[in-house]
């Protein structure tokens, strides 16, 4: 699984409306507003690299509202959760 963090740009009174969209979109499993220099962050998921060329340009690109995009790759995913995971001893 491609994981890839999609920084997006939109008009300020589109927020809303972009976002619900972007999230209707099956490869995309996660959307957040955000604070900063851009809107909304999408987390993508897919197969393969080469579905992020029909996902990013293809579909993302294209919603209503969505004026730039910016996005970054996944190498590895670290969380706590799946640290923790791997050194719990399954005790309580």
């Amino acid at each position: 699984m491609i994981t890839a963090v999609v920084l997006v740009r939109t008009a300020v009174d589109r927020i809303a409306e972009t976002a619900e969209a972007l999230a209707e979109l099956a490869e995309v499993s996660e959307v957040y507003s955000v604070t900063g220099d851009h809107d909304l962050i999408a987390i993508v998921r897919v197969r393969a690299h080469d579905d992020l060329a029909e996902v990013i340009p293809g579909k993302i690109n294209k919603v209503p509202g969505v004026a730039h995009t910016e996005t970054h790759v996944a190498f590895r995913a670290y969380s706590r959760h799946d640290l923790e995971a791997a050194f719990s001893l399954g005790l309580d």
